[in-house]
């Protein structure tokens, strides 16, 4: 029997690109393994960033982590697959129009430069070339193509007010750097699929996404998570998922990598998304101190990746097994999260009707393909009243500690 709508819990996904969009897929199957009472695609409000837009629009339209876990990393053997290449076709649009718009800059900057050669210097004359420049390297129409196939299946829609709950897809107003929130009143009739674009497109990647006379860029800009948009709409339970933090190299090789790492030996890539990695994390960090202060009454639980995470930072998503690996790791780390928060975050999570479960959290070598328990064989010779007595210490150790947490 099918979970209701939980009106009052929403989920909150941060940006991060592909990498992100892994990573949080791989957490969310964690969550959703993990937490008794809970859908995650039947919240009643889902809010999503860049990346975590697309995952948010998948839960909204009622996908299961699993499902999404199946169509971006099992990508193989979907139904509706999502090809990493998508994301690194030529913007040919773009580059034509700028390319078609360098005659007439050369003869303004010309003109310019020839009517007053000591006014106007030559650099500040043809700075003006600077237009041809195109917004974008890559295309990213080939992906609305395959999310609003994805969108468009039987039983779901690519359309905010078909919807059955709330969803959020938040892009940046590039001429306004104002924050629009695509499925709010008088922003719900642009298809879910082209707000999910705009929302992703990062300046310099990806040319900025027009809708209705205007230009949009990665949501990200202004706000990492935009968890007050689902906190003023009333959720009363938020579960946010950032995966981008800064990389701490010294961190990662504590942790049991054999080589320290140094990023500026990865060039500029690597470089910058360190910088963005900074910034943007830092600002989240502001956010989430000031929804204490707003939204008193709100719990906001939030799940990320490790500033140690060396697997988050440097895999290749191009790379099938490098999808896997990473989602599984997530997956892991999430676990391996809610285990060390278990004493914070149960009475929490109870006060809504949701229980850490905990033959997933406790369960050995958990994976996604395992669904959070994977027993190992028993001992040749265990008699099966011992295999017994052993599932039955389980349980009762599962229920001591839901008493103790639902005591404190």
């Amino acid at each position: 029997m099918p979970r209701r709508v939980r009106h009052k819990i929403g989920i909150a996904l941060a940006g991060g690109g592909p990498l992100g969009a892994i990573y949080e897929i791989g957490a969310l199957v964690a969550l959703q393994d993990a937490l008794k009472g809970l859908d995650l695609s039947k919240c009643g409000i889902h809010v999503g960033v860049s990346a975590g837009g697309v995952i948010a629009a998948g839960l909204a339209n009622g996908y299961s982590p699993r499902d999404m876990h199946a169509m971006f990393i099992e990508s193989e053997n979907a139904a509706i697959a999502f090809d990493p290449d998508l994301l690194l076709r030529p913007a040919f649009a773009e580059y034509a129009r700028r390319i078609v718009s360098l005659p007439g800059l050369i003869r303004d900057a010309t003109r310019r430069y020839l009517d007053a050669p000591l006014t106007h210097g030559f650099f500040e004359s043809f700075q003006k070339l600077a237009r041809a420049v195109p917004t974008g390297v890559f295309d990213n129409v080939g992906f609305n193509r395959v999310l609003t196939q994805i969108l468009n299946a039987p039983g779901r829609t690519n359309d905010f007010r078909q919807l059955g709950r709330k969803l959020f897809v938040v892009a940046t107003d590039l001429d306004s750097a104002r924050a629009v929130a695509f499925g709010s009143p008088g922003w719900d009739h642009v298809p879910i699929s082209r707000a999910v674009q705009a929302s992703a497109a990062l300046p310099g990647l990806f040319p900025p996404v027009e809708i209705d006379g205007r230009h949009y860029v990665d949501g990200a800009l202004v706000k990492t998570l935009h968890a007050s948009v689902a906190l003023k709409e009333g959720a009363e339970l938020l579960i946010c998922v950032n995966p981008l933090v800064p990389f701490n190299a010294d961190l990662a090789h504590d942790e049991g990598h054999r080589e320290p790492y140094s990023l500026v030996d990865y060039g500029l890539p690597a470089v910058m998304s360190q910088t963005f990695r900074a910034i943007i994390h830092s600002r989240m960090k502001t956010g989430m101190d000031r929804y204490r202060t707003e939204f008193p009454d709100a719990d906001v639980v939030l799940f990320e990746a490790g500033r140690g995470d060396a697997e988050m930072f440097f895999t290749n998503i191009f790379s099938y097994s490098g999808r896997k690996r990473l989602a599984e790791h997530a997956y892991r780390r999430t676990l391996n999260d809610l285990r060390r928060r278990q004493d914070q975050l149960a009475p929490v999570l109870a006060r809504h009707g949701v229980e850490i479960d905990e033959a997933v959290l406790h369960g050995r070598n958990p994976s996604i393909a395992g669904r959070g328990i994977r027993r190992p064989p028993p001992l040749a010779g265990l008699s099966e009243t011992t295999a017994e007595l052993d599932s039955t210490l389980d349980r009762l150790t599962a229920v001591l500690r839901t008493r103790a947490a639902a005591a404190s």
